[in-house]
């Protein structure tokens, strides 16, 4: 009967404590959620009514008017891009009925919205037809997420263009980072673009059907951003609405509270690990049951001693016995839930240490993997020369049979030269992390780009690529040391020939000058050229582009600090004619004896 009682206990109390703790965490979440819908609403609705006023004024109207007059379009350029920074917004633009941009506050950036076309957003098909539009989008253009305001602009009874005004979001998103609560904004199509968690970006907690892919395609809402379909199961407890969802660390259980904007159309998203609601439901509910076992113990003892009032006059000796065996067994059972208490403590402390030392197993099995990654980078470094050695060796021995042994000779130095570079460009590996001990000397450049080539000829070869040499009549020398040169070289080149493999114009331009004291050498490819998103990262370790299994983002990185160990600079732009361009400047040893540089 006991058992069933206390069964009975633990399993309608539970339930009731959760109840109550979810109702405490739900009206807290509540809370935050409204909070974050105020902030949403104010920060956009004080640029709601900008796009109609600046549709109105005289100029916008004028250019509208007359599209192709230069005058007006420098005039309008520099009107947008000063109310843009007054108001501290993205990007303010206008775009003629046929969709096409001519004149923006970026009208002077590199990723100007003059001459792009934005005919497929539903914010400008809406205004072309006399309507005040909102959209939130990924920008196609510059590859910022903004919120989207658009008013048509007439001229007398005609809509001769639209003004677009784009509101930057970032701000009230990085207010929601840290903290207890997860936020973020979802699409009608269930697809995050708006979070307090980098991850969760542009992932679906709906499923991807093709309806949906389409819908989000034909407007080019995300531009190319990759879309995911995050593991998301949903599930109900009472009225509350609760959402599981599956990660590289484990499931966790999330309370959803829910806010649809219609005018915006977007859902704000509010979500509180439910871990901690469960772990206090728990706890409340094995307090009550001590405090009912305390209370229980008190009555039992009460009655006893009643009972035994009556019986004192007789009984007393006996009564004084019976009740202090009694207290002694009461004291020992406490005693023994106090070291079941401070067992399950100790147990607790014991998994959370394990929980600790797997946490940085995990942390050492990543540096490992990162390792490992860069023996693979390494080991096809070494390939190259390898092959090139076993070409040397079949080679010198076919001379040797001819008796051409001074030709031989040569095959076997440069056997021995590659044997060289290998083990030079190992020791550099090893002491990247540390600046070299090695002394600096004259390198003359034209040897260094020679060398360089007998590297990186198969990758040119495989990207069918034309290298173009223009070191001048006489080469510079420059102060470095020789195979960390050629191995900055080796990447800068590798580089543009990625960057070209595939294309129409596959030229690779290597020049170098002297400039004040300086030798500058310029490495320009001409493909698609470096991103503005990325340029600021270029140099990071492990940051790269290309896909998985294609580079590991240190080839940039490691140049970068070999140059600047040299006491020079690497550098990356964008060649206005189109293409990337990496430029080097290196101090000038023209002059100089020749000593040891490695």
């Amino acid at each position: 009967m006991v058992p069933l009682v206390i069964f009975a206990f633990f399993t309608y109390g539970s339930a009731i404590a959760t109840r109550a703790y979810m109702e405490e965490a739900s009206a807290q979440a509540g809370t935050a959620l409204r909070l974050a819908v105020s902030a949403l609403s104010g920060h956009l609705n004080r640029y709601e009514a900008l796009p109609a006023l600046i549709a109105d004024h005289d100029d916008i109207k004028e250019l509208v008017s007359t599209p192709d007059d230069r005058a007006l379009r420098e005039t309008a350029n520099l009107y947008l891009k000063a109310i843009n920074g007054l108001l501290k917004s993205s990007d303010i633009y206008v775009v003629k009925p046929d969709g096409e941009t001519i004149a923006a506050s970026n009208y002077d950036g590199p990723g100007s919205f003059v001459g792009q076309n934005f005919n497929y957003r539903p914010y400008f098909q809406e205004a072309i037809e006399g309507r005040q539009a909102r959209f939130y989008a990924l920008g196609t253009t510059s590859l910022k997420r903004g919120y989207y305001f658009s008013a048509p602009i007439r001229v007398e009874a005609d809509i001769r263009g639209v003004i677009v005004f784009k509101v930057d979001i970032d701000m009230i998103e990085s207010s929601w980072s840290g903290g207890e609560y997860k936020i973020f904004v979802s699409d009608p199509e269930g697809i995050i673009f708006m979070s307090g968690s980098p991850e969760w970006l542009y992932g679906a907690i709906l499923p991807l059907t093709a309806d949906r892919i389409a819908r989000t395609e034909a407007s080019r809402r995300y531009a190319n951003a990759r879309l995911t379909a995050l593991p998301v199961t949903r599930h109900r407890f009472e009225q509350h609405e609760l959402m599981t969802l599956a990660s590289d660390r484990g499931a966790s259980e999330y309370l959803v509270l829910s806010h649809y904007m219609p005018a915006e159309d977007w859902t704000v998203n509010v979500l509180m690990e439910t871990s901690s609601i469960r772990a206090q439901a728990r706890t409340a509910l094995v307090a009550v049951f001590l405090i009912l076992c305390i209370a229980a113990l008190a009555v039992a003892v009460l009655r006893q001693r009643r009972a035994r009032l009556a019986e004192r006059m007789q009984l007393q000796a006996e009564a004084r016995g019976e009740l202090e065996r009694r207290v002694e067994e009461r004291t020992a059972d406490l005693a023994r839930v106090n070291s079941r208490i401070e067992e399950e403590i100790s147990e607790r402390r014991l998994t959370e240490q394990q929980l600790r030392q797997t946490q940085a197993d995990l942390i050492q099995a990543g540096k490992l993997a990162g390792l490992g990654q860069m023996s693979a980078a390494l080991s096809h470094e070494f390939n190259q020369p390898l092959a090139a050695a076993k070409t040397y060796t079949d080679s010198a021995a076919v001379l040797i049979d001819r008796g051409r042994m001074e030709e031989a000779r040569d095959n076997i130095r440069r056997i021995g030269g590659l044997i060289d570079r290998m083990a030079s460009i190992s020791r550099h590996l090893r002491n990247f992390a540390r600046k070299p001990n090695e002394k600096l000397g004259p390198v003359p450049l034209d040897e260094a780009i020679r060398d360089t080539l007998e590297i990186v000829a198969w990758r040119l070869k495989a990207a069918d690529a034309e290298l173009r040499l223009d070191l001048g009549i006489r080469p510079p020398v420059v102060r470095a040391g020789s195979v960390r040169l050629q191995q900055v070289l080796v990447n800068v080149i590798s580089n543009a020939a990625d960057a070209v493999e595939g294309l129409d114009d596959r030229r690779i331009e290597v020049s170098a000058f002297e400039e004040a004291g300086k030798v500058v050498l310029k490495v320009r490819d001409h493909g698609p050229g470096v991103p503005a998103a990325i340029a600021e990262r270029i140099f990071d370790p492990f940051f790269t582009t290309k896909g998985v299994g294609k580079g590991l983002g240190l080839g940039l990185s490691i140049s970068y600090n070999i140059v600047k160990d040299f006491g020079g600079s690497l550098a990356a732009a964008n060649h206005p004619e189109g293409g990337a361009v990496f430029r080097i400047e290196l101090q000038s040893a023209a002059g100089l004896m020749p000593e040891a540089a490695e």
